[in-house]
């Protein structure tokens, strides 16, 4: 039967059409990217703002060039991008079927190359930043920060009210798409595919051997540089493919932990992580001085800690395990809500009678 869910999308369009697990997976790893980097960095810039508080304050930027150098990389060598190449994935110029496909190492033409790295990598900057632009918004509705009778306060007040209707027709573009897919009545799974101009496929074993040839004879070449700019050209090309080299095999055994932290620092499980951590530590047990006024440990173990004396009916304190004279250690914790030898916090509740003094 595992063969069955596996491929559920058969109805496909065309034979190398991946299913909607894998699209869906590929998609979900550049997102979960993200949050990983951005707690590293935001643990590193606590630790010191002088030194990384830069990289936390253009975080966004800082990671959309870094996306930028890395699609770039992946789009123009392997004709997808990095997540998708991760699994296996290429991309496809649309309506070439008919036509010899263009080999995967050779990269995506120009046109359809910049497109795809339009809505790879600016349309998620945007997003976030439209995000934590009515994030920020928000909150100054919220303390009235500007004059209530204000243009600008009934401007933003109408884009918070419009924003989560087009966010919500935004989600639902994709959500439709993507059950067109499943159905067979798609060929994309994305409408920024279909945007692109390009569809997804699956690599082949001559696309596999190619893209390995081809970086088998970058690393043997050895062409004579003529000038500085092209020193720095080919410097950078060999930075970034050492970079998408190690994130490659990185992501390899730690992609698990990636989805962990996606989890983990997501804005739908805060709320369960603030109702964990929001109780207070408490405070180490406060042990009781040895002084005149706290009792002392008998050296004879029928002798209760508090009167001196063989204990009369005997009874354990459950907090602490010490045993006392019900009289002495009832009154105690009664007046103390502590152990008498340990102080932790107790009750009467905790009082236990081993047995019942005989008459």
């Amino acid at each position: 039967m595992a063969e069955h869910g596996a491929h559920i999308t058969t109805a496909s369009v065309v034979d190398d059409q991946p299913s909607i697990f894998e699209v869906v997976a590929q998609d979900s790893l550049m997102t979960a990217v993200r949050p990983a980097l951005q707690h590293v960095v935001k643990v590193l810039a606590e630790s010191n703002p002088a030194h990384y508080g830069f990289f936390w304050r253009w975080f966004d930027e800082i990671f959309t060039l870094l996306d930028f150098l890395l699609q770039q990389h992946y789009l123009s060598r392997t004709s997808a991008s990095f997540s998708e190449h991760f699994y296996g994935l290429k991309r496809i110029v649309a309506g070439s079927s008919q036509q010899p496909q263009r080999p995967a190492s050779a990269g995506l033409p120009k046109e359809h190359l910049w497109k795809s790295t339009m809505f790879l990598v600016l349309l998620p900057y945007l997003k976030v930043k439209l995000e934590k632009l009515a994030s920020s918004l928000r909150e100054e509705d919220e303390y009235s920060i500007h004059p209530p009778s204000s243009h600008w306060k009934r401007f933003y007040r109408a884009f918070l009210a419009a924003y989560p209707f087009v966010n919500m027709a935004w989600e639902g573009w994709f959500l439709t798409q993507q059950l067109r897919y499943i159905l067979g009545k798609a060929e994309h799974h994305s409408p920024l595919l279909k945007l692109a101009g390009v569809r997804l496929g699956r690599l082949t074993a001559q696309d596999i051997q190619a893209i390995e040839h081809r970086l088998s004879e970058a690393s043997v070449m050895q062409d004579p540089v003529r000038s500085v700019g092209e020193k720095i050209k080919l410097a950078l090309k060999k930075a970034v493919g050492g970079i998408a080299l190690s994130l490659s095999t990185g992501l390899s055994v730690g992609v698990f932990f990636l989805q962990f932290l996606d989890w983990w620092y997501s804005s739908e499980n805060q709320e369960t992580i603030k109702s964990l951590t929001a109780l207070p530590t408490p405070p180490p047990p406060v042990h009781l001085d040895y002084n005149s006024d706290s009792p002392l440990l008998p050296k004879m173990k029928t002798v209760c800690p508090l009167c001196r004396k063989t204990r009369v009916n005997d009874t354990v304190l459950a907090t602490s395990g010490y045993v006392f004279c019900y009289r002495c250690v009832f009154n105690y914790v009664r007046s103390h809500q502590a152990c008498p030898i340990t102080g932790y916090p107790t009750e009467v509740q905790h009082l236990i009678k081993l047995y019942s003094p005989e008459n």
